[in-house]
């Protein structure tokens, strides 16, 4: 069996984990959490619709950042299964707290979509229906991926055969404190990194050093970096008000443009904060597959500069 690098091979280590069940709501911070070819188990396993069945993110409704989302403790306890007293538990402004059964509905929404993507989901019901419509201000329902029937392929240029359940484009993303603490730096008033939502969190390597990380093992889990992770509008929320603001994409653009960072290739006009991760595999070759906060980071393989890294 492979062996894992020495432990002074490691370039970082894993500071914190971030999970966010319901897409575009609150993320929640663990010490842990099971791997899976679709991303950290309840990552992005929830969706809120409109009537049209078309997701709601905070691009549209900034005011689903104010949603706190709570999952029992042993929830993220590898191997662990949900009984009928489980819930997910939602709360906001206003709001009284929702529970909603970690236990799969049955009911059946069809007509879904995020981005590319059309097909069913499991439909949470009338009272997580009721909540979201009063809370948002307009008819709305939340759902639950199908994965017993529906697959969502990632972008088959950058990762082919790789699937993801809600999550924009792909399962994991990761970003370093020292790309957050330079981005600091430089903005006028610092931003925590809740803005930049990512799922795994690293800490010291070199400022934007994932940007190059084409492949890396965290403990004996091996994940590959497939793409730069683009910005949407998003970073510009704030995360406790729900109020956007022109930063941090008004300095993104001046020094992580895709003309500052990949000058040779096409122009597309967008920014970077990040890279993008699938997951290939374990060097045990078993299931259970953990990620814990203090495992440590080695980069396999890596290109030379960012104007060679797929974006």
């Amino acid at each position: 069996m492979e062996q894992p690098p020495s432990e002074s091979d490691a370039i970082a280590k894993v500071s914190s984990i971030f999970i966010y069940p319901i897409k575009s709501c609150r993320g929640i911070s663990v010490s842990q959490a099971s791997v899976t070819p679709t991303g950290f188990r309840w990552d992005r396993q929830w969706l809120v619709v409109n009537y049209k069945g078309r997701a709601y993110t905070q691009r549209v409704e900034p005011k689903l950042s104010l949603v706190q989302v709570e999952l029992p403790d042993e929830a993220f306890i590898d191997g662990w299964e949900p009984s009928k007293s489980s819930y997910l538990v939602l709360k906001a402004p206003g709001m009284d707290a929702l529970k909603v059964s970690l236990i799969a509905p049955r009911e059946v929404s069809n007509g879904i979509s995020v981005w590319e993507w059309s097909g069913s989901a499991l439909d949470e019901g009338a009272d997580a229906s009721k909540w979201f419509s009063d809370y948002l201000g307009k008819p709305s329902r939340l759902v639950r991926f199908n994965t017993a029937s529906e697959t969502r392929p990632v972008e088959p240029e950058y990762a082919r055969g790789h699937k993801i359940m809600f999550s924009d484009m792909y399962p994991y993303m990761l970003l370093s404190q020292g790309s957050m603490d330079a981005l600091n730096n430089v903005l006028k008033e610092p931003i925590p990194v809740n803005r930049f939502r990512p799922n795994i969190l690293v800490e010291g390597c070199e400022p934007f050093s994932e940007d190059l990380w084409t492949e890396i093992r965290i403990d004996k889990l091996t994940f590959l970096g497939v793409k730069l992770c683009s910005r949407c509008k998003v970073p510009t929320i704030n995360q406790e008000t729900g109020i956007a603001g022109a930063e941090p994409n008004e300095t993104l653009r001046k020094i992580r443009s895709d003309s500052v960072l990949r000058p040779t290739q096409k122009q597309r006009g967008k920014v970077y904060f990040g890279q993008n991760l699938v997951f290939k595999g374990s060097l045990t070759g078993k299931k259970g597959n953990v990620l814990k906060v203090g495992d440590l980071v080695y980069v396999l393989k890596k290109v030379s500069s960012t104007d060679e890294a797929a974006a």
